[in-house]
């Protein structure tokens, strides 16, 4: 890596999907404040809500979309404005 060029605080940081707990490393300049052990390791934890292992796209799968219990409820709320 050619000296000088990177902020100061790149370091490895772990990122942690709450959705799953799927932990990776990888380094990166993002601020936090918490922490986490990774194998006897401490390290800066970034939180994340959707990574590589948990979104659809990348996994297969999709997620079950309640559509018709919405539809339902939606013609029976209008119901009686029809004509």
């Amino acid at each position: 890596m050619k000296a000088g060029i990177h902020p100061e605080n790149y370091r490895v940081v772990a990122f942690k999907d709450m959705s799953n707990d799927d932990v990776f490393l990888t380094k990166s300049t993002a601020e936090t404040n918490e922490t986490i052990e990774v194998e006897g390791v401490e390290y800066p934890l970034v939180k994340l809500e959707i990574s590589r292992t948990s979104h659809p796209y990348y996994t297969g799968k999709s997620k079950l979309v309640d559509t018709a219990g919405r539809i339902d409820k939606f013609k029976s709320k209008y119901a009686k404005f029809k004509k």
